[in-house]
């Protein structure tokens, strides 16, 4: 928006659509302060350990930069194009396991934002891309910089949000890094209109949430892993196709073990590469059209 934040607040009075909140959480016992929703992220993304975040400013999230630069909980890193700061939050999630975090604003910063967005959906990559958008009053009037966010960007995440209360706006924030980084982790996006992020209310950040349309699974059905075990001993050609959970579970040293308890070949697929030992001798090498010759005819054969 062309308005700056003074004339922003002045003219609408910081006034933000309500809504009930889903879900039962169970909030911390400080008493919330009030505050506005731009200072509610910043408190958020602290209270999630969240040490980068990627962004680019635009005008539905100048309240939100406003509160950025008035804290040194965490860094931001200014990109020159939204798909920058998406891939180098996909960057940083994959090389620590964290989930990497990106700000953008709305219209065409969504739409710049999106091969960024599909690439983490693609590989299973935790994100939470915090997207600015037009007031709440103005959504679906064709607003200057207004696109469908949560539209465009459905296909392509694990699940996206849009805060029209700023009272919603903390349990939403814990909602999606929770659903970003458990089961097969994925993208979530979080779209906060900019009367939101202006609009003061109550903080009250869950210690934790219960959510009943999200319950993923954790742990291995016994059941399913005894079937597991008896296809494994009565396979004639078996081979061990890994791919790039190994990495993100941290799980390579039990996968060399598995493999030389059972002495079966190996491959990954290009996003598991690095799961196991490229020397090892089990090892037949990657998967796929730029993958070897051994490891593709393995597979037409097992």
């Amino acid at each position: 928006m062309n308005t700056s934040n003074a004339e922003f607040l002045a003219t609408k009075g910081g006034q933000a659509a309500t809504g009930p909140q889903s879900d039962s959480t169970s909030p911390t016992k400080q008493p919330a302060p009030e505050m506005i929703g731009a200072e509610m992220l910043v408190h958020a993304l602290h209270a999630e350990g969240v040490e980068y975040v990627w962004g680019y400013p635009g005008g539905a999230v100048l309240f939100i930069y406003d509160e950025i630069f008035k804290q040194d909980k965490f860094e931001h890193i200014l990109v020159r194009h939204e798909q920058a700061a998406v891939h180098a939050a996909d960057g940083y999630a994959r090389a620590t396991g964290k989930v990497g975090v990106a700000l953008v604003t709305s219209g065409p910063g969504v739409t710049n934002a999106v091969t960024g967005i599909a690439t983490a959906y693609t590989d299973s990559i935790p994100m939470v891309i915090i997207t600015g958008n037009v007031p709440t009053y103005a959504i679906g009037e064709d607003a200057f910089q207004e696109a469908d966010t949560v539209g465009i960007t459905r296909p392509i995440v694990k699940h996206n949000f849009l805060v029209k209360d700023v009272n919603d706006l903390a349990v939403t924030l814990k909602k999606a890094f929770h659903i970003a980084r458990t089961g097969r982790p994925g993208p979530v996006l979080v779209d906060i209109p900019k009367d939101v992020s202006a609009t003061k209310g109550h903080f009250v950040y869950p210690d934790s949430l219960s959510m009943r349309s999200y319950n993923p699974v954790i742990k291995g059905h016994s059941g399913q892993i005894r079937k597991a075990v008896s296809l494994l001993q009565e396979a004639e050609r078996p081979y061990i196709y890994t791919g790039g959970g190994i990495i993100m579970a941290e799980a390579a040293k039990e996968l060399k073990e598995f493999a030389e308890l059972l002495g079966y070949p190996v491959t990954n697929t290009l996003m598991g590469l690095g799961g196991f030992p490229g020397t090892h001798q089990q090892f037949v090498g990657m998967l796929g059209m730029h993958g070897t010759y051994e490891a593709n005819m393995a597979m037409q054969h097992c």
